[in-house]
């Protein structure tokens, strides 16, 4: 029999399994203005080059990994902010087929959170972690195995059809024979009944009679 290899997390079973994924890091997107505040123009164009670059790969899984920023006390992006990059998925020409995972280290004002929940009312499969390994996973779940070479195969197979002729028989099968036998109704005899208050008559008056 083989022997399957032992996986201590379901990371390392996922690890194995072909995976091709987009990273986009905050650093390659967030951009911010003179006065230090964020710039959204310039940040959704910079996310929608590499968005762009994702489609044209043909790359159905990406993470957007926004652990280096560090909120202060006031959030970085304002709920409109969120919905423009947001947009910037679809208009890029992201499917509903694609998978994207938001990964954070901190998210006090839950922007990370409310970000994949907006993305989630638009119809996308959009979800937000705390946990590398956890998105992996989540990321990895609409990845098939590798097909088997029997049972999976490009090459088209030819279904044997069978038609009712096949099925049935060419010559009629003989029926059986049924012979039902009748019974003879028996012939019911006649008891002698004796007569009370008659006398016995003598043979020779019988006779006589």
């Amino acid at each position: 029999m083989p022997r399957w290899p032992i996986f201590a997390s379901p990371t390392d079973f996922f690890a194995t399994m072909p995976l091709e994924l987009q990273i986009i890091r905050a650093q390659e997107f967030v951009r911010l203005g003179a006065h230090g505040h964020f710039d959204l123009k310039v940040s959704k164009a910079m996310l929608a080059n590499l968005a762009r670059a994702c489609c044209k790969r043909g790359i159905n899984q990406a993470l957007l990994d926004v652990r280096a920023l560090h909120p202060g006390p006031k959030p970085v992006f304002s709920p409109n902010d969120l919905v423009a990059l947001v947009n910037t998925f679809h208009e890029v020409g992201f499917t509903h087929k694609q998978r994207l995972a938001v990964l954070y280290s901190s998210d006090p004002h839950h922007r990370a959170r409310l970000f994949s929940f907006i993305a989630t009312l638009r119809g996308w499969k959009v979800q937000a972690f705390d946990s590398y390994e956890q998105a992996i996973v989540w990321l990895s779940a609409d990845v098939a195995p590798a097909p088997e070479s029997d049972l999976h195969s490009d090459v088209p197979q030819q279904v044997p059809v069978r038609r009712r002729q096949d099925v049935l028989p060419s010559k009629p099968v003989p029926q059986p024979k049924i012979t039902i036998l009748k019974k003879t109704p028996a012939v019911a005899t006649r008891k002698a009944v004796p007569v009370k208050g008659r006398r016995s008559i003598p043979s020779a008056a019988r006779a006589m009679i």
